[in-house]
């Protein structure tokens, strides 16, 4: 039976003494995670090999328990493999997050409490915990957590508890999914999640944090004679792009949180399976386009990452299996007839409608490219392999020679 992971944060409130050594952990985790990839050759990501070279002068140096200094060093190895993936270099660390495991971490259901090893001995924390967290928590053992400090200067413990997963129910057909940002997604079965209202809030947040920066950086700039106060207005300025940018994710969050529920749902209801697009790789793609600031802006905003790392948890947890097929020619397919259309000028789609030159089947793009996922998805696992197939027409022209 297949692990489900699921990461139940539960809020902390320390005492000022108990904050200090909060700080103090993260300050010297970070620090050792960044020491870490500095004096260790970038191509070597295994963490034993990095255990290995720096284990012993990690603990000296930076005063690290035993397993927080390999957690360091496997945080290094992930990142690394990781950037190594996306061919990226790994970004600095910062003091805002450390990894435990059962050796360092302990949870107490009795008085729902934790226990961390911090620096300058155990401490323990009371949770806060709601009727969700009760009910995730109580009658488990967890033995992995991370200590989190948000920007708004409180602090949790996110508690990873493993759980059986359902076994997958039997298929009775496919969902295809169509993902977007002018529609957030649309099933083959008519559903359509209109991305309007993101777009809207997303714009309207970019407008705010625009005017703010400008205050901000021209009340810097004023004569010496108007800067009074420019301090206390850039130290209001972040706090309020902090929380702006904390409505704006939380908003895109429940977005993507209430679409992920309806399509799981709906496959669970129906006995499907839900295919979706792999859109790896995406951003790097479309970035290499010509396009205005605006229109790069709201791609690199759009969260389908998140929308499927939600399907993919919520599917496990309802036995619905999630199958990801590759992107290409979905749109340019007509489901109809399967034929593929030629992707200079789109002359086959006039704005959302698809216009099929060949059958002439005409309707919605996203509904059109829906139920080629469909097609697509409902492929994957057939035992009779892949059954999709289109006319093929040849124009012959013969060449008579001249005499």
């Amino acid at each position: 039976m297949e692990k489900q992971v699921l990461t139940i944060v539960c809020k902390i409130n320390p005492t000022p003494e108990q904050v200090a050594k909060i700080e103090a952990t993260l300050q010297a985790f970070a620090d050792a995670c960044n020491y870490i990839n500095e004096v260790v050759e970038p191509k070597i990501t295994h963490n034993v090999t990095i255990q290995n070279q720096v284990y012993g002068e990690v603990r000296e140096r930076f005063g690290l328990a035993s397993n927080l200094a390999i957690r360091a060093i496997n945080r290094v190895s992930s990142n690394r493999k990781t950037a190594k993936r996306m061919n990226k270099p790994v970004k600095k660390f910062l003091p805002t997050s450390a990894d435990y495991d059962a050796r360092i971490f302990s949870f107490r259901e009795k008085d729902w409490s934790v226990s961390l090893t911090l620096i300058g001995g155990r401490e323990r924390f009371l949770v806060d915990v709601g009727s969700y967290q009760k009910g995730k928590l109580s009658g488990f053992s967890p033995t992995s957590a991370t200590l989190v400090k948000h920007q708004n200067g409180t602090y949790s413990v996110n508690i990873q508890v493993h759980i059986d997963a359902p076994n997958s129910q039997k298929s009775q057909g496919v969902i295809g999914v169509d993902l977007g940002r002018r529609e957030v997604a649309v099933t083959s079965e008519g559903e359509s999640f209109s991305g309007e209202q993101i777009t809207k809030v997303r714009d309207r947040y970019s407008r705010v944090r625009a005017s703010i920066q400008k205050k901000a950086v021209a009340r810097r700039r004023a004569p010496a004679s108007l800067t009074e106060g420019t301090r206390s207005t850039r130290r209001r300025a972040r706090r309020i792009l902090q929380r702006l940018s904390g409505r704006e994710r939380r908003f895109q969050s429940w977005v993507n949180h209430n679409v992920s529920k309806h399509v799981v749902g709906k496959a669970k209801q129906s006995g499907c399976s839900i295919a979706i697009e792999d859109l790896t790789g995406i951003r790097e793609r479309t970035n290499e386009q010509p396009r205005n600031k605006t229109e790069r802006r709201r791609s690199n905003s759009w969260a389908f990452f998140q929308l499927r790392t939600f399907l993919d948890y919520k599917a496990l947890g309802a036995g619905v299996e999630v199958i990801k097929v590759n992107p290409a020619y979905t749109s340019q397919t007509c489901h109809k007839c399967l034929h593929i259309h030629p992707a200079k000028g789109k002359s086959y789609r006039s704005g959302k409608t698809f216009n099929c030159g060949h059958c002439h089947w005409k309707g919605y793009a996203d509904f059109n490219g829906a139920n080629v996922i469909k097609l697509l998805g409902a492929c994957v696992n057939s035992p009779g392999g892949s059954y999709l197939s289109c006319e093929l027409r040849r124009k012959v022209e013969y060449f008579q020679p001249s005499l």
